[in-house]
């Protein structure tokens, strides 16, 4: 009896809280009882699976790790949770260079049209790539989505293509896109773990996150008139660390939400679809939060700045070249594990001279317990390739010294 109602009264402290978000700020009561509520929730993480949305799923962001799911298979309708995978293309462009934040885009008649959310792009105005990305990671905006669709792909239809391609390279099953935007086409739709994969993916661009964390700014059109845009994405603004992704809602796909926030080196991410309620889609996320950060850690059991070993490369400069890991080997782990046994294999790659810096030589299996996962290993200095003569001095090395690497 006492579980169930306690389960209630966690429910109605966060309703509450998530209401107030719509009428006032809050205030020191309230951020009392959403502490309170964090801790009733560690006692009984029972009460925080009962997800009312339709689907849901924890992802940890490095490793991907699943810490719990619900139909996160299953494909539905995202509404604006497409734009996550729209900035994610917006973000690879301007990594590549295909495309700069000052960039102008000049705004076509079919973005302009757009309804729904939007800034009121003027057909034949322009606007910077940054304000257009701003306006889609904070405001939603539809018609600056299709802008910056049409300024990636050259075609709304094109970049739809590329969406598409994209999301089956991220390993995405459960996925077909038909807008940037999200508005109800029939054959839109994605599933909970297919969002979260891409999300994964645009956290790599840790930089979007201050476009997601802002609760409020202004833009201003260059015809002068200015728009005030406030963040969808209304749990930013009083659940502490939460500090995106993306909202998104249409009568058809309900209340969605991709939320992610960093605790004690952590980074979560949650996906919530179609919930009847807005009310229902930030318990979902908060109290999924709050499950997920009370019963797991992340360790770190191999750093990628400490180097592996030395790879012999007999047509290089120094021959001998440091190997890293491509990127942190993480594990996340149940807070009632500390001790953990595990093993790696390394098999380096045949290459050659010359290398670039970050070039991959080889990989790392990492085995704990019955799971899995391999590593890249690369080299993090670039590796001149030695003329011909010095190489025949160091066969003639090798020879007398009784290295068998001259053998290779």
């Amino acid at each position: 009896m006492k579980k169930i109602l306690l389960c209630l009264f966690t429910f109605l402290i966060l309703t509450v809280s998530i209401k107030a978000d719509t009428t006032e700020p809050i205030n020191e009561e309230m951020k009392e009882e959403i502490e309170e509520t964090k801790e009733e929730n560690k006692t009984d993480n029972t009460s925080v699976l009962n997800l009312k949305s339709e689907a849901g799923i924890i992802m940890e962001a490095t490793t991907k790790k699943i810490l719990f799911e619900k139909n996160s298979n299953q494909p539905l309708a995202p509404a604006s949770m497409t734009k996550i995978m729209t900035m994610l293309l917006i973000m690879e462009a301007i990594e590549d260079k295909t495309i700069s934040l000052q960039d102008q885009v000049t705004i076509s008649k079919n973005a302009a049209s757009l309804g729904g959310s939007q800034i009121y792009l003027e057909e034949g105005s322009v606007a910077t790539v940054e304000e257009l990305l701003t306006a889609i990671g904070i405001g939603s905006a539809n018609d600056a989505a299709v802008a910056m669709a049409e300024k990636i792909g050259g075609t709304e239809e094109n970049f739809v293509n590329m969406m598409n391609k994209r999301a089956k390279s991220l390993g995405c099953t459960n996925t077909t896109f038909k807008n940037p935007h999200g508005l109800d086409e029939e054959g839109h739709v994605i599933s909970a773990y297919d969002m979260a994969l891409i999300a994964s993916e645009l956290l790599k661009h840790e930089e979007i996150l201050k476009i997601t964390s802002t609760y409020e700014t202004t833009l201003t059109h260059q015809n002068g008139k200015s728009i005030w845009l406030v963040n969808t994405n209304s749990l930013i603004r009083f659940y502490n660390g939460l500090d995106g992704l993306k909202t998104g809602y249409t009568e058809n796909a309900g209340y969605c939400l991709t939320g992610t926030m960093k605790r004690n080196d952590m980074r979560l991410i949650t996906v919530v679809m179609h919930a009847s309620e807005k009310e229902d889609r930030n318990t979902d996320t908060i109290n999924m939060m709050e499950y997920a950060f009370s019963m797991f850690y992340k360790d770190t059991l191999l750093t990628s700045d400490k180097s592996l070993g030395n790879i012999f490369i007999d047509n290089s400069k120094n021959r001998k070249v440091k190997y890293y890991l491509e990127e942190d080997a993480n594990v996340i782990l149940s807070k009632d594990i500390r001790n953990i046994d595990y093993k790696y294999d390394i098999t380096l790659d045949n290459v050659k001279a010359p290398l670039k810096k970050g070039d991959k030589v080889g990989s790392l299996n990492l085995k704990v317990g019955d799971e899995e996962k391999e590593y890249n290993v690369i080299v993090k200095e670039n590796v001149k390739e030695n003329n011909f003569f010095n190489r025949l001095i160091n066969y003639f090395k090798d020879i007398i010294s009784g290295n068998l690497n001259v053998l290779n």
